[in-house]
């Protein structure tokens, strides 16, 4: 899906409404291996090792949902390829709360803030999501796209 950067607003109300709560930041390098075992619990080695490439950037390119000192959400860009937002989950117990908007918001935030006119998120699960949320278009004949002949691991 391609979003237009250009067109991202100002504001994110639901970032306001909900950063009195919720501590929403990029980690910290000793923070590294905490990330990355948070996202493979919750979703996988494969985003797992995409948050981890994240933090050989300057900024770290991944954001936190953190409440009460445990890690809730998460948003990576700039990891599988320059210019791709990606991957990115929240904790099921705090979907539907619009984590997933701030997250994506502040991703696509940085994103812009580096320059970049418009931003690729590749293997779209939530379509929808994206679409209603900034505008994002689907790219037609993407899919598979980046992840088209993708290792995997083969239990021995």
């Amino acid at each position: 899906m391609l979003v237009k950067l250009y067109e991202l607003p100002e504001e994110c109300k639901e970032y306001q409404q909900l950063k009195k709560e919720i501590d929403f930041r990029r980690p910290l390098a000793a923070e590294k291996y905490i990330v990355n075992n948070w996202v493979k619990e919750n979703f996988g080695d494969g985003w797992e090792s995409e948050v981890d490439v994240s933090f050989s950037k300057n900024p770290i390119s991944t954001f936190v949902a953190i409440n009460d000192g445990k890690i809730i959400g998460f948003s990576t860009y700039d990891a599988a390829y320059l210019n791709f937002l990606g991957p990115m989950g929240v904790s099921e117990d705090y979907r539907k709360k619009g984590l997933g908007k701030v997250l994506l918001y502040l991703s696509l935030k940085s994103m812009k803030e580096m320059g970049y006119a418009y931003a690729i998120i590749g293997g779209v699960g939530p379509a929808k999501f994206y679409e209603k949320t900034f505008g994002a278009k689907i790219i037609e004949g993407s899919d598979p796209g980046i992840y088209k002949g993708i290792l995997s691991h083969v239990p021995v």
